[in-house]
């Protein structure tokens, strides 16, 4: 059975020591995917003050920075959206923000049709309101060599 692991130069690098994505078998296993900025810190939607606590943030702008980062990813191993089959979501604040979120979340994924679990989180590793972790079919590409 295939393995490998994948990173994109494309995409924010991991906040931590592990892949992007690791493909296994007819599988592509995404980690967890956040709204920064591919090369930098930035989280685009959010304000921090000075001790770098969340003042305020746009669901909508951070959630199109994580498609955005999951596209890069899937694009790097020969994917795209298309080959999403599930996604779990992580919101850390479901009342204010699902609506929002589902909004956009509808304008990539309505007609894909991945499965879908949304979960509210106390908080995430860095200040985001929003993360994805996704599981997609292998892509042709990587399956073929």
């Amino acid at each position: 059975m295939r393995e490998e692991r994948v990173n994109a130069d494309a995409a924010a690098e991991p906040v931590g020591s592990y892949p992007h994505g690791r493909i296994y078998g007819d599988l592509f296993f995404l980690s967890g995917v956040g709204p920064r900025e591919p090369g930098t810190k930035e989280i685009p939607g959010v304000t921090l003050d000075e001790d770098g606590k969340i003042l305020d943030y746009d669901i909508e702008v951070q959630t199109r920075a994580v498609v955005k980062n999951i596209e890069a990813v899937l694009s790097t191993a020969g994917g795209s959206l298309k080959d999403v089959l599930d996604i779990q979501v992580f919101l850390t604040n479901m009342k204010s923000d699902f609506k929002k979120f589902n909004q956009v979340y509808g304008e990539y994924f309505k007609e894909i049709g991945p499965t879908r679990t949304t979960i509210e989180v106390g908080a995430l590793p860095t200040p985001i309101a929003v993360e994805f972790k996704v599981i997609a079919r292998s892509p042709k590409r990587v399956q073929d060599n």
